[in-house]
């Protein structure tokens, strides 16, 4: 791999091509490359050196891609923060990677004042970039593709959030190879409403900036906003997480807005519920729903079609991506057994930063993704859930996914979660949190009879709760800690409703 350029193809071959809109507001990418460079310089004169932190803490922006591109240029590694976090979350995050600056939004602001972090104002920014600074940035080796791009920390559902480590070989890397299945090209137009805290930028945005396709990037998700940027730039690809399809599909105007187009809708974050599926699929837009890890790609799987395929199969590998399913004594499964999905290859990250201990999690140059799956005999895999998810009823072990893909298949309920709860005569049965689509009837009774089309008894959960809504993470995904503290919550206890049926 040569050394690393964010946007080398599109900068040289499509210079006054729109990269990027944000607003009233666009970006060609000679202008994006421009950028870049003054902030590299910036950020030199700053007293700044390679292989320092440069963290932002922001709403999307165009200064969360300035950062992005000028990495490997000032030779710095940029760690996006969640804007989402309380002061004492952030504070530990930053105490891991102690950047040398922080560039904040006036949102964020209040939050920022107590890190100790040397600030710049996201107001000020541009008068910033903009100041007078050296000639030339001194001669420096480039970055090498093992060198460190960015460091996302990991959604932290399951404990304190990591942060993953991600080199050069992995971020453009697999944003190549994405463009590549995907077929991107530079007439592409992606809203990015997911947020680039998170590795959501990874996932359509660079791939489509090495391509010279065009980003248009919303600070916040607001599904009229979006239905309507969505039309004003005649966006080809849609790329959200499930809860995030439901609300522009609900919104009015969607069932006769011209979508015509869109070729692809790219959902990521959690199972995309068939019912869902069938909704943009009567406008004509198929989906491709994959899979991906912030330590591996971010993009894992080619993807597959829930309309055809289980919600829970994500296809085949993404080139170069080595995929091993193992069984808990580290010998690899037979096709359709279910096992821990291990991933390797240049797209894995280099661990994590800091004292945080990786060897659960890299050995023997594999990453364990904690995450069960299955291969079939042509290689493509499907997702049976978290290991740590999985609970064992009467002796046989059952994967929440399974059900909850089974209960997503009835009409009237639009969201699904089940998890295992002790129980003194079966040692653990299911309990499903199910969320209603509205102005449909929900009838228990009936729920039950259709699953025992789908399940065997066993895997029916005990007990169904109604809820308003499932407590999710920024990107979309159940936190299932929450629900259960809601459960126990409810109960006062660890017993649960009732036995399965």
């Amino acid at each position: 791999m040569s050394p690393p350029d964010v946007i080398g193809f599109a900068r040289l071959a499509l210079p006054e091509h729109v990269a990027l809109r944000a607003g009233d507001r666009a970006w060609t990418y000679r202008e994006l490359a421009f950028r870049a460079r003054r902030l590299a310089l910036r950020l030199h004169e700053s007293g700044i050196r390679r292989g320092d932190r440069v963290a932002i803490l922001s709403q999307n922006d165009v200064a969360h891609f300035d950062l992005l591109i000028a990495a490997p240029i000032a030779g710095v590694i940029a760690v996006p923060l969640n804007t989402r976090l309380p002061a004492a979350e952030l504070a530990l995050q930053v105490a891991q990677v102690a950047p040398a600056l922080l560039i904040v939004d006036a949102a964020c602001e209040a939050n920022a004042a107590v890190l100790g972090v040397p600030m710049v104002r996201l107001a000020d920014y541009e008068r910033w970039l903009a100041e007078p600074t050296a000639a030339a940035l001194p001669a420096a080796p480039p970055p090498d593709p093992d060198d460190i791009h960015m460091i996302l920390f990991t959604g932290g559902s399951t404990g304190t959030a990591k942060g993953a480590c991600l080199p050069y070989r992995q971020t453009l890397g697999n944003a190549d190879d994405t463009a590549q299945v995907w077929a991107l090209r530079p007439g592409d137009v992606a809203i990015q409403a997911t947020p680039c805290f998170h590795a959501a930028a990874n996932v359509v945005s660079l791939p489509l900036l090495r391509v010279g396709g065009t980003v248009v990037l919303m600070a916040r998700f607001e599904p009229a906003e979006y239905l309507r940027q969505t039309l004003r730039h005649r966006a080809t690809i849609l790329f959200m997480v499930p809860t995030m399809f439901a609300a522009l599909a609900d919104e009015p105007g969607f069932a006769t807005a011209d979508l015509s187009a869109v070729r692809m809708a790219l959902s990521g974050g959690a199972p995309c519920p068939p019912a869902l599926c069938e909704r943009y699929l009567r406008r004509g837009i198929r989906f491709r729903c994959g899979f991906g890890m912030t330590e591996a790609g971010v993009n894992c799987f080619l993807g597959s079609d829930p309309a055809v395929d289980n919600p829970q199969a994500v296809g085949l590998p993404m080139p170069r991506m080595q995929v091993d399913v193992r069984r808990s004594d580290g010998r690899s499964t037979d096709d359709g057994e279910v096992g821990e999905l291990c991933l390797g290859g240049p797209q894995v990250c280099a661990g994590y930063w800091g004292k945080h201990d990786a060897a659960a999690a890299f050995r023997d140059g594999w990453l364990h993704t904690g995450d069960l799956a299955r291969r079939d005999a042509a290689g493509r895999i499907t997702i049976c859930g978290r290991l740590k998810d999985m609970y064992i009823s009467g002796g046989e072990n059952i994967y929440p996914s399974e059900t909850e893909a089974a209960v997503l298949e009835s009409p009237e309920i639009a969201e699904a979660c089940v998890f295992g709860w002790p129980d003194a005569r079966w040692g653990e049965v299911g309990i499903a949190f199910v969320v209603r689509n509205p102005g449909l009837p929900y009838d228990e009774a009936q729920l039950r009879t259709a699953l025992r089309q789908r399940l065997a008894g066993y895997k029916i959960p005990a007990a169904f709760v109604v809820v308003p809504a499932l407590p999710r993470s920024a990107v979309g995904k159940v936190l299932k800690s929450e629900v259960r503290e809601q459960y126990r919550a409810m109960l006062g206890s660890d017993q649960p409703l009732g036995h399965v049926a």
